[in-house]
């Protein structure tokens, strides 16, 4: 059921982290997949490692921000792997700051990049995918939204706004794609808590803020709000997006999908 033979996928934020955990698996599921970032060299390093593995793989520079950015990259996706059917808006920052301690500038680079970037990533994904779109199949958006959407942890209100605006354009996008008959299904998933490297730097803000006095502890704390009692691993994300992407799920669109382990439950 998470078979993706014949599918074409584009990642942005995909050049590492979990946005490559995410295009490994769609790759290891049999979409080709092209990679959006704007690391170019980490990027074309990735896509080089997919094209190992078998199926076409591509590298498009792409700030998700800009619209001449996405104008120029959906033809040449299209051209280096032959279509388009997926999109999955990976790409985003964290900014962790106490509210009393919020700065305007930061905060608007990370609206930015999390909520303009999701929403042009959507716009241009409808307008490749739908009746008439140089694509014009239809097909999957997973937006990648965060259990911080759903939660109330210190430090990160800034972010968790970022990310609850990702949930809720996503249920308006996929109304939208439904009503005016787009053929596309749109999603996002909530992950937890990663050891990457957004992971390992929340935990470190947390000690510099004084919500914690070391690193364990702040994990620990993660932990414990966790009942499944772990953090999360990128391939268990990974896996969901090849789920809603796939005919698995050909009947869902509007939802929040929690890899969380029960943290926001």
């Amino acid at each position: 059921m998470g078979d993706l033979k014949g599918r074409k996928a584009l990642v942005t934020g995909g050049a590492q982290s979990i946005g490559a955990a995410i295009a490994v698996a769609l790759a290891a599921a049999g979409a080709d997949v092209v990679i959006g970032d704007i690391q170019d060299d980490v990027g074309r390093a990735t896509a080089k490692e997919l094209a190992a593995r078998g199926g076409r793989t591509g590298f498009v520079h792409l700030d998700v921000t800009k619209d001449k950015d996405w104008e120029a990259a959906i033809p040449e996706i299209i051209r280096q792997i032959g279509g388009l059917d997926i999109v999955v808006n990976n790409a985003g920052i964290e900014v962790t700051a106490l509210v009393a301690d919020i700065d305007a500038e930061s905060m608007l680079r990370m609206f930015n990049i999390n909520c303009v970037g999701t929403a042009l990533g959507m716009k241009h994904a409808f307008r490749a995918m739908r009746p008439g779109g140089p694509a014009g199949n239809g097909g999957s958006v997973v937006n990648i939204a965060s259990v911080a959407a759903t939660i109330a942890f210190p430090a990160i209100a800034a972010y968790s706004g970022s990310k609850s605006a990702v949930d809720r354009m996503t249920r308006v996008a996929a109304v939208e794609a439904g009503k005016l008959g787009y053929g596309v299904r749109v999603n996002c998933v909530y992950p937890g808590l990663i050891a990457n490297s957004m992971g390992v730097a929340l935990a470190n803000d947390i000690v510099a803020l004084g919500l914690a006095p070391d690193v364990p502890t702040a994990v620990g704390g993660v932990v414990e709000q966790t009942p499944l009692g772990r953090l999360a691993e990128q391939p268990e994300v990974a896996d969901a997006v090849v789920f809603l992407c796939s005919d698995a799920a050909r009947f869902i669109t509007g939802i929040g999908l929690p890899v969380d382990g029960g943290m926001g439950t």
